[in-house]
Parts: structure tokens; sequence; C-alpha cells
């Protein structure tokens, strides 16, 4: 619409209402709804299509799926990250295998022997060395030859003990958060896959799908449209002579062509700002005014309202009877 078009029909509005033309006991509108349009986060090639316009589905039906080759091949990968590094902290958590602690005991048993013969060869080198037998210097080897067998003994001791320990508490520590980092990164690889199928978030009506099979979907866009029964409201137009009769919460009356009964509405927006009537819009006197946009929602599923159906709305304590 030009400015000289909208110009004429705003002062033709003036005249008309300056000439006293009755107002309708009704104020117009129609039904809109609230779609849904399902997406995937992720980009990639459309492999199938499940549903077809019109269809109805129900909540979690499966809506498309794009293909997922290298998010599966990911998740497999995250998956063989987590089983080593749980590996890896198991390993940690115990202590050393049997026969490595069979083999450190097996060592102190030896040494154990060794110091039994040094000391009592120490004993008889005490004896010789008193009786002038021996020299005094083959008492300073007898005495060392123990003193380093006993150094032997305990220094085999504590491997023995350390093999029946586990890891130190840092090393722990640091391949605890290893494999929590591998099981989050799993959990992140499982997240891409699923996201490559989209099922329905609610129950509702196929009302558009946007590609084809084998068409290429960028990130975050809509592949399917869907239009769930609790998401058709009524769009109506109040004079701003009118509108103090309006409040959020009121409920209204709605009718329409082919509707058997008024189906109940409660209003929930009022807009703050004033426009000129939508084209689409036609009273039965057809005239453009300024008026304010409010939206009533059915209290419960009105199955007899669809998106674009023309209705007329009246407060309720106005309706006819």
């Amino acid at each position: 619409m030009t400015r000289a078009t909208f110009a004429v029909i705003a002062t033709a509005a003036v005249i008309v209402a300056g000439c006293g033309e009755r107002t309708p006991g009704y104020f117009a509108g129609y039904a809109e709804g609230e779609y849904v349009r399902v997406a995937s986060p992720l980009a990639g090639t459309l492999e199938t299509l499940r549903v077809r316009r019109g269809d109805e589905v129900a909540a979690g039906a499966p809506l498309f799926t794009l293909e997922s080759e290298d998010e599966r091949a990911a998740r497999a990968q995250a998956t063989a990250q987590l089983a080593q590094a749980q590996a890896s902290l198991a390993d940690l958590e115990k202590g050393r295998r049997p026969p490595e602690v069979g083999a450190a005991r097996a060592q102190l048993a030896q040494a154990q022997a060794s110091l039994r013969q040094s000391e009592a060869d120490l004993s008889r080198t005490q004896k010789l060395v008193a009786d002038r037998f021996l020299p005094p210097q083959q008492l300073d080897a007898a005495l060392a030859a123990r003193d380093r067998n006993r150094a032997q003994v305990a220094e085999l001791s504590l491997e023995v003990e350390i093999a029946n320990l586990p890891a130190r508490s840092d090393a722990i520590a640091a391949a605890t958060a290893a494999a929590k980092a591998a099981r989050d990164a799993l959990a992140q690889a499982q997240w891409r896959v699923d996201q490559k199928s989209q099922g329905a978030p609610s129950t509702g009506l196929v009302d558009d799908t946007y590609y084809l099979p084998g068409e290429w979907v960028a990130a975050g866009a809509p592949v399917v449209s869907l239009l769930p029964p609790g998401n058709v409201k009524v769009v109506f137009y109040v004079p701003e002579t009118q509108l103090a009769a309006i409040r959020i919460g009121e409920r209204v009356d709605v009718r329409c062509d082919g509707c058997e009964r008024a189906i109940a509405a409660r209003v929930r927006f009022v807009s703050p700002q004033a426009e000129f009537t939508p084209p689409v819009i036609y009273s039965r006197e057809t005239r453009a005014k300024l008026v304010y946009r409010v939206e009533a929602w059915p209290d419960a599923e009105a199955s007899g309202l669809h998106p674009g159906l023309p209705v007329e709305v009246t407060a309720a304590a106005t309706s006819p009877k």
C-alpha cells in the first residue's frame, strides 16, 4: 500500500466515523497458529524424512534424520578413550600383580638367608680373631658383609610393602580426572549423534516440511513445522474507544462460520501500541480505524479453529444468549 492510498483510506475512515456509523457488536479477527519449527543444531545432509505435510504425529515420533557418519566415528573414538582411561585408573588403584609381589618376597627371603649366613660368619670370625687364628682385617670384612646384607633385607622389605600398595594419591587423582574427561567427551559425542535425529516435541499436525532427502541442511535450519493442538490462538482488533473494556484474563466468546457453538477464550495479550486495521480484517461495515491487537487463547483445544479462519469475538458479558 502506497502512502497516498494509505492517506485516502485514513481520511475516508475519519469521514465515515464523523457520519456516526453504528459500531458492530463484535470484534473482527482470525485464528492464528504458533508453530513449532523443529531443527537440528548440527548441519548435515537430510538422510530420511519420516513425515509429510498434513500428518498427525504423537509426541516423540521420529521426524527426520541427518547423516551422522562423522559423529558416530567420534563416539567410537570417545568410547575407546574412556575404556583406556578407566583401565589406567583401575591399574593405579591396585597394587602390583601377584607374580610381581611373589618375586619381591622371594628376593627378600634370599636376602634374609644371606643375612643369617653373614651373621654366622661374623660370629665365627670374631672368635677366630680373638684367638689370633685370623688377622683383624678378616673381622672388618665379616662386619661389612653383615651390614650389607642387613641393608639389602631392609630395602627388599620396603619393596614388598610398596608392591602391596596402590599408586600415589596424586597419580590416582590425575587418572580419575582423565577418566572423567573421557566420560564427558563420550557424553558430548553421544549428544551429537542424538541431535542428528529429531522427534516431535509434542503431539501436533505437520504444517510443512522444508527439505527433501539428499539436500544439505544448515545448522539450526527448520526441517519440519508442527502445529500443536493447543497452539491455536485468536487475534482480534479492538477500537481505541472500546479498549478499556478488554483486560488481560477476561473471558471472551469466539464464533466462526461452521462452529457449532461459541468457543470460550481468555485474553492474554493487549498490544500497547495502536495500528490501523490490517487489510485481511473485514467487518460488516468494512472501514479502517485505529485499533489495538488483542490475543486470546481458547480454554481448551478448539478443533474448529484453523489458522487464517475469520472469527467474531464478543466479551462474555455481552455475548448473545
